[in-house]
């Protein structure tokens, strides 16, 4: 585990690596002629922070939990309803898939439907930086360091210099989880690529 890691901490790293000065506070303020470092990583971090937890099965962000049936049940179609759990971000799997057990079921909102009495759920949580690995560190310095390339350094070829360090960190990552995990078990990252845009509609401006 990486104990000294939070979020100002990867965004500073970040605007490091770009050739800027850290930050020290989400609420540093910057002069009259110079971008505002606190605030746009301030504005960015959050959105960029679910993006990546998302994006990857990380071991420290697994979670096993057995859901119990909601008091109110669907008006049609299942028996059951089972609230997702409050640091939920992404199902991996449901059932007991070592046993190939599976259980239908369809996501609503923040509850998923099925006719099982009882739902075993693996899902990626939405856990604290202290708890994150140095590879999640890793990832998340690096997707912060793409997405503030443009307004920090207003440089296309700082955009893929630092898109090329984040597909060797994910690629990494895929590679030691691949050491404990079968593939099909690994995440979709090209999808997070996808979902955050390429380098020319990162939606820079905030």
């Amino acid at each position: 585990m990486t104990e000294t890691a939070n979020a100002v901490t990867i965004c500073s790293n970040a605007l490091l690596s770009l050739g800027a000065q850290p930050i020290s506070s989400f609420d540093e303020a910057g002069g009259a002629a110079q971008l505002d470092r606190a605030k746009l990583a301030a504005g960015l971090y959050p959105q960029v922070r679910k993006a990546v937890l998302r994006s990857h099965p990380w071991n420290c962000a697994i979670r096993r939990v057995q859901l119990s049936p909601d008091a109110q049940a669907p008006e049609f179609g299942y028996a059951h309803r089972f609230l997702l759990p409050g640091d939920w971000l992404r199902t991996l799997a449901v059932g007991n898939p070592e046993r190939n057990e599976r259980i239908d079921f369809r996501a609503e909102g923040r509850y998923l439907l099925s006719d099982a009495v009882v739902f075993p759920l693996t899902y990626i949580a939405d856990v604290d930086e202290h708890q994150w690995d140095s590879l999640l560190v890793d990832a998340m310095t690096a997707t912060m360091a793409v997405r503030m390339a443009y307004p920090i350094t207003k440089s296309a070829a700082m955009i893929e210099t630092k898109t090329a360090e984040l597909r060797a960190v994910m690629q990494q990552a895929r590679s030691v989880d691949g050491q404990d995990e079968p593939p099909e078990t690994l995440g979709d990252f090209p999808l997070m690529l996808a979902r955050l845009g390429g380098a020319s509609g990162w939606g820079w401006s905030r």
